[in-house]
């Protein structure tokens, strides 16, 4: 990463049983300011000035998030750390993990106290399984040295469980059904999670990008944070960036700055399409890679992966719609069979067999999934489908006039 870069923190690789180094790095320094000098009330306020929002790809600002769980009366409340990271080309957060457990707990650590919460999860993917170790040690050490003691005498207690290799689990009340020991399935809602979440009680729930960001605004202030980015986009972001580029690989960039600036960073070439955020994510042509990434145009949850123009879009959407056909939860017939209907009619088109109408049924099926599905998995997979049939339709067209040039 050039050294010109605005970074917030430095993912140097710490042993998860060398706190001392965290330690001698300034580590826990913003948990002991927030607990010592400061109320919760301060620190919701202080996150919520700061315009930190979400890294998980919904965006919702985490101090009104905050706010709203903290002004819940409740007997006990929850704090989140969403681990599971499943969706498609996105691996940021492992890499996060993997060489800083400690300023993610001390960002649990702090997000406890500024809601009064004594418990906390940090739900692991289960494909992470390798974390679940070291996150442990990590934790137990912290514990053991008492830093996650409060002044009151009250102590954060935190769990690691583990998912089972459920994309759906990734939605935040299919996360916390799974981790009340239910199969994993979106809940409806209202009501939200900050009010009425984990066992009924208020939870807070953010992904692990978002938490890494907490000690850092703690200890330079809301205001500080809020300098960096956009309007609506305030810090950096970090981007996993794979696919047909020479150099795949993680980088942080500030809010606003153009696609094209990660593509030459992972030394991308002659990129037909890039499809930001996943399978879940919207997909823009290779002329469009002048636009930002900010929540004001497109950003998702941080997985970026680049098409070269040997690729067929409806090659790649129909792999994209077979995951998500095996991952529907199954709940609400809008996912469950319009997944499948999609794969049906894609394969079609693949082997040439397809008509105009298919065309046209794949638009009006996406647009119901989307206004219709019960959460995020079912309103977001036919993206995809409909960003390829509007940038790329010729390659969907190819396919109806090879039928006709066989009859």
């Amino acid at each position: 990463m050039p050294e010109e870069r605005i970074v917030l923190r430095h993912c140097d690789t710490i042993d998860p049983e060398d706190i001392e180094t965290y330690l001698a790095r300034g580590g826990f320094k913003a948990l002991e300011k927030a607990t010592g000098a400061m109320s919760p009330t301060q620190v919701v306020e202080e996150v919520k000035g700061s315009g930190l929002r979400g890294r998980g790809g919904a965006g919702f600002p985490a101090g009104v998030k905050w706010e709203l769980c903290a002004g819940t009366p409740a007997a006990q409340r929850f704090v989140i750390c969403n681990a599971d990271e499943g969706e498609v080309g996105t691996f940021k957060d492992r890499y996060i993990l993997e060489r800083d457990p400690f300023s993610l707990i001390e960002g649990i650590a702090i997000a406890g106290y500024a809601i009064e919460a004594r418990q906390a999860f940090i739900y692991l993917r289960a494909e992470y399984h390798h974390l679940l170790g070291p996150l442990s040690k990590a934790i137990a050490g912290i514990r053991e040295r008492g830093l996650l003691r409060r002044p009151d005498g009250s102590e954060l207690d935190i769990q690691v469980r583990e998912g089972a290799g459920a994309y759906v689990c990734g939605e935040e009340t299919a996360l916390m059904e799974s981790i009340e020991g239910k199969r994993g399935e979106a809940r409806y809602r209202p009501p939200f999670p900050p009010t009425r979440g984990l066992w009924g009680q208020p939870t807070i729930i953010n992904n692990v990008e978002t938490l890494m960001n907490i000690p850092a605004i703690v200890l330079n202030g809301g205001g500080w944070f809020s300098q960096i980015g956009t309007e609506r986009s305030k810090g950096t972001k970090v981007f996993s960036i794979s696919g047909d580029v020479r150099q795949p690989g993680v980088f942080e960039l500030v809010m606003g700055s153009p696609l094209q600036e990660l593509l030459e960073l992972a030394a991308a070439s002659d990129t037909k399409m890039v499809q930001i955020g996943g399978a879940a994510g919207r997909v823009l042509p290779g002329d469009q890679i002048d636009t930002p990434l900010s929540f004001e145009t497109v950003l998702g949850a941080g997985s970026v992966i680049a098409f070269d123009t040997t690729r067929d879009a409806v090659a790649v959407v129909l792999r994209n719609a077979e995951f998500f056909a095996e991952e529907s939860c199954g709940l609400c017939s809008p996912c469950r069979e319009g997944t499948l209907a999609m794969v049906e009619i894609l394969t079609r088109l693949s082997r040439g067999e397809g008509t105009d109408r298919d065309l046209a049924a794949l638009e009006e099926l996406g647009r119901v999934m989307m206004a219709t599905a019960l959460c995020g998995l079912g309103q977001a997979a036919p993206n995809c489908v409909l960003d390829t049939l509007q940038h790329f339709r010729p390659d969907y067209e190819s396919k109806i006039k090879h039928l006709a040039a066989r009859g």
